[in-house]
């Protein structure tokens, strides 16, 4: 995850009344209420620094509310995403592939931001990709807002996002006046985030940084500025160089479930009462802290939650998001999948199932977005037509009794 008259000013006002006819969204049809709350806007941002060239470049033709900001910001999901969709859906055999392909590919550059930063450039990777898809997000249509009217909206429209919105909007102005972006170019997502590793203003403001000296700190459109933002973010969040996220575990028969959640013990702690990783493989650091975690409940998988996992959350304070980056950027540095089951309660398909089913989607008519494999909401709302029209329990889920009926419809 914010008063003046502009209209007094010929510059604006003429950039506005163009609009009006380039658009085509005509007198009528654009909003008043917001050309007003821009134009009284311009009051708070100037109290903030903001020149009036900075003000109006930002919102030159800017009319009328985003309605796809709208739309998003109400969107209630009619899937509630469990840890295991979570990672279904981020940590597949594309974004693994795709993310050792990043790793030759900016390997100069990885090299420089992990000797300055000491986060482990799988980690970063794995940001990107959950993020972005490694920036292809932001290639895609209506997947980005311009960020000034997409903030501009959330503030004049969104009574519970108005305050964040409006500190965002302060910000993103300042970003442009610094000039590490035109305001042309001043693109994100719906509610603020922007570029490849997806930072909104302030956190650009406080972490961003400019890797190969140019002067900009361009985070849009040169993948390496991105990646060491994050890199800086997490450093001085409290990384600790040269240690893992976590460990997946296996408990002994009989174990103590009652030390979940408790902070105090050391890896040693846990291996002496019998804990050991699925592969066989010994713990790194002795010493280090670590936490037991049940991410899907006590019937799904066990694991040791160290420092990093937690610095990780800093980016995103959500366990899934911060479980999905560690093993996702486990997978992309050779490592193999969770092994323990998750307590799905139906039997779920591999990424080629996966494709396959959103081929079948896309056969029907039903689903109109990219055959990767990543099921998202676009996939899962195919899914439940798919169910609903069937007959089937119409949950979203990409199981094998759905990849079944499929190929038989």
């Amino acid at each position: 995850m914010p008063l003046g008259n502009c209209f007094r000013h010929a510059a604006l006002a003429c950039a506005i009344s163009t609009a009006l006819v380039t658009t085509g969204f005509g007198p009528a049809a654009a909003d008043a209420g917001f050309r007003k709350w821009i134009q009284d806007f311009y009051g708070t941002a100037a109290k903030s620094g903001i020149t009036r060239k900075t003000y109006n470049a930002v919102f030159d033709g800017i009319t009328d509310v985003d309605q796809q900001v709208i739309e998003k910001a109400n969107y209630q999901p009619e899937f509630s995403s469990e840890i295991w969709d979570y990672l279904d859906a981020r940590v597949t055999k594309f974004t693994v592939a795709k993310g050792q392909e990043m790793r030759q590919k900016y390997k100069r550059w990885l090299d420089v931001i992990e000797r300055r930063y000491g986060v482990d450039r799988d980690v970063l990777l794995a940001i990107w990709s959950i993020e972005t898809i490694y920036g292809d997000y932001l290639t895609r249509p209506d997947s980005t807002h311009h960020l000034g009217q997409a903030l501009a909206t959330l503030a004049y429209k969104d009574k519970r996002r108005a305050k964040f919105a409006r500190t965002q909007l302060i910000a993103a102005l300042k970003i442009v006046q610094n000039g590490d972006i035109p305001a042309s170019q001043l693109r994100g997502s719906w509610a603020g985030a922007m570029g490849h590793t997806q930072f909104i203003p302030t956190s650009y403001q406080a972490w961003a940084v400019d890797i190969d000296g140019n002067g900009k700190r361009d985070i849009w459109n040169f993948p390496p500025d991105a990646l060491a933002s994050s890199a800086n973010l997490l450093h001085r969040n409290g990384w600790v160089k040269g240690q893992t996220w976590g460990y997946e575990v296996v408990l002994p028969k009989g174990f103590n479930g009652k030390l979940e959640g408790r902070d105090g013990y050391k890896i040693r702690d846990f291996e002496k009462l019998g804990v050991r990783r699925p592969n066989g493989k010994p713990f790194g650091n002795q010493s280090a802290n670590a936490v037991l975690r049940f991410p899907g409940g006590r019937d799904g998988p066990a694991f040791l939650m160290m420092r990093n996992f937690y610095v990780l959350k800093r980016y995103n304070n959500a366990d899934k998001y911060a479980l999905a980056v560690g093993h996702l950027a486990d997978r992309i540095a050779g490592g193999g999948p969770i092994v323990q089951n998750w307590p799905r309660g139906y039997v779920p398909l591999d990424d080629d199932g996966r494709v396959e089913v959103q081929k079948h989607l896309k056969r029907l008519g039903l689903y109109d977005g990219n055959v990767d494999g990543n099921i998202g909401s676009g996939s899962r709302a195919a899914i439940r037509e798919f169910q609903k029209r069937h007959g089937m329990k119409a949950d979203g889920q990409p199981k094998d009794e759905v990849l079944k009926k499929l190929r038989a419809s």
